[in-house]
């Protein structure tokens, strides 16, 4: 079994578009999109049309169901002017992905944990705003009662893979489209990816055991830079230019 695992397109169609050929060259047809598709300062819309028309398996993200369960004024900033993009067919189709699923019985996803999709999982973000790696007893807690051997999130945007004292494997494949950004929850932070590129990453199994690759793709972020900040959004517009917010 070998397929790509995409996450947190964010609404940047042109990480998506080099992605999806770095996955072609790969010699990789089945991809596994782990959620957060549109919404961002960039163009929703056009990122919706490209993951609708993908033979791809598709879970939600937490910004995604923030465009199907919220009205535009209980919105945030990053999904109310993407809800504006969007028409009624590409909110019918979100209202049809589910939150997690499993993959041939081998392959368990969800956006952020199994039971949340707004929670961290693989990292923790301590009262000062510094974030680090979750304890592996924490990981472990999240993961339990999960018995399928892989284990893919999204969520965090940090591309990283953990192996369990039982085996089984979880793996965030990193953002395609936003390489950094602030919250505030659950204390003011950043996320910061330290370069531009698109991330994803390569699954495969082989003699019973998973193997992650983890890609990195060079794009045209200045273009998408340029729309973040004409968009008004400049913390993300130094992250797609650099990589970091500050």
């Amino acid at each position: 079994m070998r397929f790509a695992a995409i996450a947190d397109v964010h609404g940047n169609f042109l990480a998506l578009e080099a992605v999806i050929a770095d996955i072609r060259t790969q010699g990789i047809d089945r991809i596994i999109n782990l959620g957060d598709m549109a919404s961002g300062p960039l163009d929703g819309r056009r990122t919706m049309d490209m993951l609708m028309a993908l033979d791809a398996v598709h879970i939600l993200g937490n910004h995604d169901r923030y465009l199907i369960d919220r009205t535009p004024e209980e919105m945030g900033s990053w999904d109310r002017p993407v809800h504006a993009q969007l028409d009624a067919g590409h909110l019918a189709w979100l209202r049809n992905i589910p939150s997690t699923q499993v993959v041939e019985d081998a392959v368990y996803l969800c956006h952020a944990t199994p039971s949340n999709d707004e929670t961290y999982w693989l990292e923790t973000v301590r009262p000062d705003g510094t974030v680090c790696m979750s304890a592996i007893a924490d990981i472990e807690r999240a993961a339990a009662g999960i018995p399928q051997s892989l284990i893919l999130c999204g969520h965090t945007h940090v591309a990283r893979a953990v192996r369990l004292g039982d085996g089984r494997m979880i793996v965030n494949p990193g953002s395609v489209g936003s390489p950094g950004y602030r919250d505030i929850v659950p204390f003011r932070h950043m996320m910061e990816a330290g370069s531009p590129d698109a991330r994803y990453a390569i699954l495969e199994q082989r003699g019973g055991r998973w193997h992650v690759t983890f890609r990195h793709v060079p794009y045209d972020h200045e273009a998408m830079a340029s729309l973040a900040r004409q968009n008004g959004h400049p913390d993300l517009a130094n992250a797609l230019a650099t990589g970091w917010i500050r």
